[in-house]
C-alpha cells in the first residue's frame, strides 16, 4: 500500500508546450487518494517561487473533496446548515440578499479554495463603483459604505467558517480594504420641536403613552413593541427589558431576543412614565404593554409605530427623522431642561400625580 502522501507535498514538471508545471497536495479525498493544487510558471524559477508560496500557504492544511464546490455553493450552504436557526429571520432575509444580488453574480461560480484576497478587493471595488441595483437620483449605481461594510461582515464570517470546514487554506477576506459606513448623522428635535412633538401625542389617545415612554426611555423600536406587563414592576417604578418584536418578510411578526446581549436589562423610570403606566394598566386588556389597537391579543407590529410617528411629524410639519433619533432627544437637551417638559406634560395628564421626577433622561443600564 502506497504512503500516503503529506499535504504540502509537492513536484515539479516541463510540459510539452514549454511552460513548468508544478502540484502541491492540499487534502485528500475520502478514499486517501492525494488533492492536488496545480501552479504553472513560463520559467523554471519563476514556477519555483509560485510553487514556495502554495507550500508555505497549504503546509498542514488538510483539505475535503469539498473544497472544489463554488463560492455560490458554499453560501448556501452555510444558511441553511450554520446560520439557520441561529439568527433572526429579518438577518437571515438581508444575508440571503447579500448572496443572491452582491456576492453570486461575481465570484459565485469559482471554486471557494480558488478565491484570493484580490478577488474579494476587485469585488468589493465593483460592487462600490455599480452595485447597487436601482439607480439612486443621487448616487446612481454606486452602492453605499454601509451597505458594504455589511456584505463584508458576512462574507468574512462564511469564510471563516470555511477554513473550519476544510474548504479553504486561509481567510481571503483577511487584509481587504472596506470603506467605513458613512452613516447619515442623526436629527434630533430641539427643544421647540420637541414641545410641539409632545403636544401632538397627547391628542392621540391610541399612542400617546406609547412615545411618551419612548422619549423617556430610549429604547429600540423592537424592544417597546415587546414590552409585557409582567416586566413592569409597579412599586419600584421600573421595566424589564427581556425581548423585542421584528416583522417578517411576510408581514407576520416574531417575537425572540433582544438585538445583543445586553439588551436583557432593567431600566428606572421617570416617576411621569410609571405613573402612566400604572395609570394605563387599570384598563389593560391584553397581557402585551402596547398592544396590536386592532388585534390586542398580538404586540403592536414596529412597522405601525414607524408609520405612526411619520404621520404625527408630516401632520405637525416637524422634520421626517428616523425612529432611532428618538432614542436621543438628550443629546441638544439637558437632563434639566427636558425633565421639566416632562413634568409640565405630566401636570396636564395627571394632575394628582406626584411631581417628583428622577430625571427623564436618565441613561439606563446597559445603554
Amino acid at each position: 500500500m502506497a504512503k500516503r502522501r503529506p499535504s504540502g507535498d509537492g513536484m515539479v514538471r516541463k510540459k510539452e508546450d514549454g511552460r513548468w508545471e508544478g502540484r502541491i497536495v492540499v487534502g485528500h479525498k475520502a478514499n486517501g487518494a492525494p488533492i492536488f493544487r496545480y501552479v504553472y510558471g513560463r520559467t523554471q524559477k519563476e514556477l519555483l517561487s509560485k510553487l514556495h508560496q502554495s507550500i508555505e500557504t497549504y503546509q498542514d492544511v488538510e483539505l475535503t473533496e469539498d473544497s472544489r464546490m463554488t463560492l455560490g455553493e458554499w453560501l448556501d450552504r452555510w444558511l441553511d446548515e450554520y446560520k439557520a436557526g441561529t439568527i433572526r429571520h429579518s438577518t437571515m432575509y438581508g444575508y440571503r440578499q447579500y448572496a443572491r444580488l452582491y456576492i453570486k453574480p461575481i465570484l459565485g461560480d469559482k471554486v471557494i479554495s480558488r478565491i484570493t484576497s484580490t478577488d474579494i478587493q476587485r469585488m468589493y471595488t465593483k460592487l462600490k463603483r455599480e452595485g447597487r441595483i436601482h439607480e439612486h437620483p443621487e448616487y446612481g449605481y454606486q452602492l453605499s459604505d454601509a451597505m458594504l461594510s455589511r456584505i463584508h461582515a458576512m462574507l468574512h464570517q462564511a469564510m471563516k467558517d470555511a477554513v473550519g470546514a476544510h474548504l479553504i487554506a486561509k481567510n481571503p477576506t483577511e487584509g481587504t480594504v472596506v470603506p467605513k459606513p458613512n452613516y447619515r448623522p442623526k436629527q434630533i428635535l430641539n427643544e421647540e420641536q420637541l414641545d410641539t412633538f409632545m403636544a401632538a401625542i397627547e391628542q392621540d389617545e391610541v399612542w400617546r403613552d406609547f412615545f411618551f415612554t419612548e422619549l423617556t426611555t430610549g429604547l429600540r423600536r423592537g424592544e417597546i413593541c415587546g414590552l409585557r406587563w409582567e416586566d413592569f414592576d409597579e412599586a419600584e417604578g421600573t421595566l424589564k427589558v427581556n425581548r423585542s418584536v421584528s416583522t417578517r418578510k411576510a408581514g407576520s411578526l416574531e417575537v425572540g431576543e433582544t438585538k445583543t446581549n445586553k439588551g436583557h436589562r432593567s431600566i428606572s423610570l421617570p416617576d411621569s412614565t410609571a405613573q402612566r403606566l400604572r395609570e394605563r394598566k387599570k384598563t389593560a386588556i391584553s397581557d402585551w404593554i402596547f398592544p396590536n389597537p386592532l388585534h390586542p391579543e398580538e404586540a403592536v407590529n414596529p412597522g405601525y409605530a414607524y408609520n405612526r410617528m411619520k404621520t404625527i411629524l408630516k401632520n405637525t410639519g416637524l422634520p421626517s427623522i428616523r425612529f432611532h433619533d428618538l432614542r436621543h432627544p438628550y443629546v441638544k437637551h439637558t437632563t434639566k431642561i427636558f425633565s421639566l417638559r416632562l413634568m409640565d406634560f405630566q401636570a396636564q395628564a395627571y394632575p394628582d400625580a406626584r411631581r417628583k421626577t428622577r430625571g427623564a433622561c436618565q441613561l439606563h443600564q446597559g445603554e
